[in-house]
């Protein structure tokens, strides 16, 4: 019972990265902005969280400067997407570029670095106990957060007056326009929020999971980010499980290598990413499910004079 505890903490929080990063997408498409730059706004984040943290010797101050990080880099989508109406599907995917290439050249200095990170939490005489102890108080503080962050997501988009009206931008911006909302500016603080978070799941990885800076350290877990919001048919609960799912997977390979098992590392290694693709490939089947439960205006550009 101690080693399936022990799994399911390691599980949680080789998920965790995952469950900041589709979150954010997750409400940014529900403002009908398809932002596909996540794998490089993750990847700066945990460049300048890492930076930040070796320089000030407080890893807080580097979560800080990864969601700031990543707030900025999506500024530059949302200027390109929204103001200037550039293709959001082909901003995006220079954005990720953008962010591989930034992140490689700015850590250059910071790949022997070592530092002290977030440490996971222990609590007094609870992370002690048996079963209990380890799953719920021997977790990351980051994990703790990131579930608070799914709760938040969820009442706001479906409790309150203005996650409605993001849910309506995404809709129909043209009705949201007609009835007086600031389609634009909603669509703006949806994609910045959006890039906070992965900036946050990048800086999850940077100074608390690892921590260290290797180039390329997201491994992928952006492009999964994207593919969890169409997995989770663009719900929150289904988002948190998808993550998790992934998580596991993740596990599985190192868990296959503990064991022994006669196996290519190579292999073990691509079984998050056919895990990615056979459930896409299952999920599109369904197409009439997707298409209930995607924004109507996703992807698509808005005029306020149109």
């Amino acid at each position: 019972m101690d080693q399936f505890a022990q799994l399911i903490v390691l599980t949680l929080a080789a998920g965790t990265p995952l469950v900041y990063a589709a979150l954010g997408e997750l409400v940014t498409e529900k403002s009908g902005v398809l932002n596909l730059g996540v794998e490089g706004m993750m990847l700066v984040g945990a460049v300048a969280s890492f930076a930040v943290a070796a320089t000030t010797k407080s890893p807080w101050l580097g979560v800080g400067a990864g969601i700031l990080a990543g707030a900025a880099v999506s500024m530059i989508f949302a200027v390109l997407a929204l103001s200037l109406m550039s293709n959001q599907v082909a901003t995006g995917l220079a954005l990720s570029l953008f962010g591989v290439g930034l992140s490689a050249f700015l850590g250059l200095e910071y790949v022997s670095v070592v530092i002290e990170g977030i440490r996971p939490l222990a609590v007094p005489g609870l992370s002690d106990l048996p079963i209990v102890g380890k799953l719920l108080f021997a977790h990351n503080p980051l994990v703790y957060l990131s579930l608070a962050l799914f709760a938040a997501v969820h009442w706001f988009l479906y409790r309150t007056r203005a996650g409605l009206v993001v849910r309506a931008v995404g809709e129909s911006p043209q009705s949201a326009h007609a009835i007086g909302y600031p389609v634009i500016a909603i669509r703006y603080m949806a994609v910045l929020f959006g890039g906070a978070c992965s900036g946050l799941a990048g800086a999850y990885l940077a100074v608390a999971y690892t921590p260290l800076w290797v180039e390329g350290m997201t491994a992928g877990r952006g492009w999964i980010a994207l593919a969890l919001v169409v997995f989770a048919t663009w719900k929150p609960w289904r988002v948190l499980a998808g993550a998790y799912l992934f998580g596991g997977v993740t596990l599985a390979q190192f868990q296959a290598q503990a064991l022994g098992l006669e196996m290519p590392s190579q292999f073990l290694s691509m079984l998050p990413y056919v895990a990615t693709i056979v459930v896409l490939a299952i999920i599109s089947r369904d197409a009439t499910t997707i298409r209930l439960n995607a924004p109507a205006s996703l992807g698509k550009p808005f005029h306020a004079g149109a």
